[in-house]
């Protein structure tokens, strides 16, 4: 494989370069060095490198809103639903239609059936198939459908440590992530230090301390310069948005840094009310840990991880962390829905979300190990929407429904979820959201914006 640094205009795969590469690479083994890893310590970032401008080809998802001017979830989750937004907006998965339940009936009805034929126009093919090839006819609509069902349905090949040669791949088709030339993560990396390094050292060395895979594979220094270069990305957003805002709206104050588990860096809010985004939050780092350890290199992940913070849930990390408190406050609205004993158990022993799933929310459960789990739990949010984090942390109160009940002391069996087990949170996901009323599920799909 040929290396990173010297590869100068080294592509993400989209469904479009894949098909012109019919052999996936393996990833690398735990004990392969990686030459971007080689590149620089974390300790020594200080060159400074102009970015080059990264070359844009749209991608699966972006073809599909092109194609079908702009598709959004409905709150009542009707099939399609046609915007006036305008096509740029792209968020890949909580625009996601036909949702998860609709597709589910479907297939159900084929089998009461007893059709033979695939539901969906690509069914006949893998999900390695669908990547490789691209959509038959031009038909990204049915290839999307297509690779969505095969992912909740079948799942992401993967051996038992959860490395896969296609998982990478789909992570980036899903989550709409553009094509990036490694030399504009190099040159993210050579600027040296962000105005959040020292926060993010604060936090890297304690990331998945108890998952021997993850430490195995992935290389503090790593998480370090990816973190460092998502900060300075966002801030170069951020001061690119002030400048394009009037003069009477620049007038922003810091916003009071947190001791908890969601300490902000870099956030700040204006004098109307408008969050401006951050560079760093804490517990960013467990959140980008996956995503190292699912990528081929930093540079596949770098792009990943930030799609996923800017598309998905920019909420997560703008001004107080906004959308990660309307979360935890739907984690609480969802469980009175489904579970109300449990839930008014859990209020009257005081513990709301807040106390309890901070974490799980701000990390979409990548902080509950094990990590192999996490990656199949992420093959499924990334498919249908990472906004349905929130159901599977409830989903998980309910699995454990009876220990918490019959605990004088639930707080503590709290503290610390049991063992991830993506196929049964999966399944008693799907069996919520057909619980959930219209209104609040709509609140679900835009908490984190």
């Amino acid at each position: 494989m040929p290396s990173p640094v010297r590869d100068t205009a080294v592509q993400l795969p989209t469904i479009t370069t894949i098909q012109s590469n019919t052999d996936l690479q393996v990833p690398p083994s735990p004990r392969t060095h990686r030459a971007l890893r080689r590149l620089q310590s974390a300790h020594t970032l200080g060159a400074r490198a102009a970015n080059s401008t990264a070359s844009q080809q749209p991608s699966l998802i972006t073809q599909q809103r092109l194609r079908e001017q702009q598709r959004n979830v409905s709150p009542t989750r009707n099939p399609i639903v046609t915007t006036s937004r305008s096509p740029q907006r792209v968020r890949a998965n909580s625009d996601a239609t036909p949702p998860l339940v609709s597709q589910m009936n479907s297939v159900t009805a084929a089998k009461r059936a007893g059709q033979r034929k695939p539901v969906f126009s690509h069914g006949h093919l893998t999900l390695q198939q669908i990547l490789r090839e691209g959509p038959a006819d031009g038909d990204f609509m049915g290839a999307l459908e297509s690779a969505r069902w095969k992912v909740v349905d079948e799942g992401v090949k993967s051996a038992e440590d959860g490395m896969s040669t296609l998982r990478i791949y789909v992570w980036l088709v899903l989550l709409d992530a553009p094509i990036l030339a490694t030399d504009d993560y190099i040159a993210l990396v050579h600027r040296g230090a962000s105005p959040a390094y020292s926060k993010i050292r604060n936090d890297t060395f304690r990331t998945l301390t108890t998952d021997p895979l993850f430490r195995r594979r992935v290389s503090e220094a790593s998480l370090i310069r990816l973190l460092n270069a998502i900060a300075w990305k966002l801030h170069d957003s951020r001061e690119e948005e002030r400048q394009t805002r009037p003069l009477s709206s620049t007038r922003s104050s810091l916003v009071a840094g947190r001791d908890s588990f969601g300490s902000v860096s870099g956030a700040r809010s204006d004098a109307g009310g408008v969050s401006e985004p951050g560079v760093y939050v804490q517990g960013m780092n467990v959140l980008a840990a996956p995503f190292l350890y699912a990528a081929r290199s930093e540079a596949e992940a770098f792009v990943a991880f930030h799609s996923l913070l800017t598309r998905e849930c920019p909420g997560y990390i703008r001004g107080a962390m906004d959308g990660v408190h309307r979360g935890l406050a739907l984690v609480d609205k969802v469980l009175a829905i489904v579970d109300p004993k449990l839930s008014m158990y859990l209020t009257a022993k005081g513990l709301s979300a807040e106390i309890y799933a901070f974490p799980s929310v701000l990390t979409l459960c990548a902080c509950t190990p094990p990590l192999p789990e996490v990656l199949k739990l992420w093959d499924f949010l990334f498919a249908y929407g990472p906004h349905l984090n929130i159901v599977c942390i409830v989903a998980q109160l309910t699995i454990m429904r009876s220990q918490i009940l019959q605990s004088p002391s639930p707080n503590k069996v709290l503290r610390s979820f049991p063992q991830l087990n993506a196929d049964l949170v999966k399944s008693v996901t799907i069996g919520i959201i057909k619980k959930i009323p219209d209104d609040v599920y709509a609140e679900i799909v835009s908490h984190a914006l």
